[in-house]
């Protein structure tokens, strides 16, 4: 099953993680997380991909960028059982980010 996710990145961050969850102005929510990569030649978003796999303890190869490429708000697809969405809403603690299509 795919999962869709949507995040805010803060590329060249001193620290990697993830920091919760915020919405913007429609209030769509999006997961805040922090990467150590630049924003250069593919690196930040394949460091995003290995970062939300390894906190849902998914491979790499199960989490793409699919929209946002170059911005910072990006939407993930990630492939998992129909129980990852649960896993998903309890990341950084909050509210709930994730859809299923």
């Amino acid at each position: 099953m795919r999962h869709r996710l949507t995040v805010r990145v803060q590329p060249k961050a001193s620290i990697e993680g993830l920091d919760g969850w915020a919405a913007d102005e429609a209030g769509r929510p999006f997961l805040k997380l922090r990467v150590r990569a630049l924003p250069a030649e593919g690196a930040a978003n394949a460091a995003v991909e290995a970062l939300v796999a390894k906190a849902l303890g998914l491979p790499k190869s199960a989490v793409k960028v699919v929209t946002g490429g170059k911005n910072r708000l990006k939407g993930l697809d990630i492939e998992g059982p129909e129980a990852l969405a649960a896993r998903i809403s309890e990341l950084a603690g909050g509210s709930d980010g994730s859809s299923k299509d």
